[in-house]
């Protein structure tokens, strides 16, 4: 398997105050989700969030992010989607993240479409294109695909995205992922310490070494109830919970599964 830097973190947002913060904080990659095609049809009766960035916030975040990369989440694909990336691309945008795509033709279609003139990561989220894992490690121009449980738990019918996080089906796939050299993100992530949610956020997090994964989102989670967060102490000590995790031995690593696992068992049906 390929060698990789660190862990990446990325931060969805359209504000510059907090687009320059992350950025000094060392957060990867900050931008905008434009993803609007379908979304509130299949997450409107969640509570999770749908985002109403646009295009236009982009030139105000671009000045804001001296070290990280410019990023954004665009539609899944539809018959613009070569119109949407040159305007990403003229905007300045370095990281481009495709969701909600079906199978491999969709994903090299995208990949064909961005032509190496960014970053391309793949965003796993359909049980169709979870069966089709193997044909879509095999794409050339790709080396980063981020599974994301909110979507692909929908797609299987599933009870929620933390019954995804320790099923053998997303064992699966990370280690195709893997194999294939290629980079693997997973889901999102809250505050190290925050164990206050109703599943820890420290749970949620060991799980993601345990799977080879170095790449997540920043989830709203991290910024639960409006708080004042100090993302230069915050990150840090997020990137330093991952490394003690991934220190830990394999059986470590499985017993962490098996405490989310009994949690999950008993919460309310």
């Amino acid at each position: 398997m390929s060698s990789h830097s660190d862990f990446i973190f990325t931060l969805f947002t359209n504000r510059a105050e907090l687009a320059a913060a992350a950025d000094t904080a060392g957060i990867d990659r900050i931008g905008v989700d434009l993803e609007s095609i379908g979304k509130q049809a299949r997450q409107g009766h969640l509570n999770t969030w749908i985002s109403d960035h646009q295009e236009h916030d982009l030139p105000a975040l671009r000045p804001a992010i001296r070290h990280g990369k410019l990023f954004a989440r665009c539609n899944p694909v539809h018959p613009g989607l070569q119109d949407e990336l040159d305007r990403l691309l003229a905007a300045g945008v370095e990281v481009i993240m495709l969701p909600y795509f079906q199978s491999a033709s969709e994903a090299e279609r995208f990949i064909r479409l961005l032509d190496g003139r960014a970053t391309p990561v793949l965003l796993l989220e359909t049980a169709a294109a979870a069966t089709d894992i193997q044909n879509i490690c095999q794409l050339d121009g790709i080396n980063e695909i981020h599974i994301g449980l909110n979507d692909l738990h929908l797609s299987l019918g599933w009870p929620s995205h933390f019954h995804l996080l320790v099923s053998d089906l997303l064992q699966h796939l990370s280690d195709r992922i893997l194999n294939a050299g290629m980079r693997l993100g997973i889901g999102g992530l809250g505050r190290a310490g925050d164990n206050n949610l109703p599943i820890p956020a420290d749970l949620v997090c060991a799980q993601l070494p345990r799977l080879g994964a170095t790449a997540s989102l920043i989830s709203r989670a991290f910024f639960r109830g409006n708080q004042i967060v100090d993302l230069k102490t915050e990150i840090p000590k997020l990137r330093q919970q991952l490394g003690d995790f991934k220190r830990q031995p394999g059986s470590i690593k499985q017993q962490y599964r098996s405490q989310l696992q009994a949690r999950l068992e008993k919460r309310p049906k």
